[in-house]
């Protein structure tokens, strides 16, 4: 009981917007660890954007995989820290994400989509190359730099291949990246 009390007392003082104060709240959160994860979960729906966000990044921090399906809810979060915090934390979830983040990939919004392209890029799982590769015929351009990112970051043969065709992507960054990757061999 005492543990909880701690846990909301901490997750109130992520409100506070002092960057340090935030931080330091954080590694606490995290060093309780698995005890906090309900109470983090449910904080992802508070009204202040500020627990919101430090509460998905305590998640990704500990890792514990009851709170991905509540990450990849967030990723549809109004605020874009908020989605980046989601997105960051599914990023550090491991292989137990990366089904569930191949599946948002065809998610309605397309910031979400982009969300989970991006997670995947730092997951480097080989069995989200043909999902991603798909993603990268997106209408959005958030998308297809997540896919091409992503595709980068894993590499291979079937990646490298899908890098070249975004060479002639119609955004300019999404070029970038492609040529930033194919450069690097």
């Amino acid at each position: 009981m005492e543990v909880e009390k701690n846990v909301k007392r901490l997750i109130e003082t992520l409100k506070d917007d002092d960057e340090l104060v935030q931080v330091q709240t954080t590694e606490m959160l995290e060093e309780i660890g698995e005890p906090a994860v309900d109470q983090l979960i449910d904080a992802l729906d508070n009204e202040d954007k500020n627990v919101r966000k430090g509460s998905a990044k305590v998640l990704g921090l500990i890792g514990d995989s009851r709170s991905i399906e509540p990450l990849i809810e967030t990723m549809k979060d109004d605020n874009k820290w908020v989605r980046r915090a989601a997105s960051g934390a599914l990023s550090n979830m491991g292989q137990s994400a990366v089904d569930p983040l191949i599946n948002t990939l065809q998610d309605e919004d397309w910031r979400v989509r982009g969300g989970a392209a991006w997670a995947l890029s730092n997951l480097k799982s080989t069995e989200s190359i043909d999902p991603l590769i798909n993603a990268m015929n997106d209408d959005s351009g958030f998308v297809r730099a997540g896919a091409v990112m992503a595709l980068g970051n894993i590499g291979g043969e079937k990646a490298e291949q899908a890098l070249k065709e975004a060479l002639t992507d119609k955004s300019g960054y999404v070029r970038r990246v492609a040529q930033g990757f194919l450069d690097k061999d």
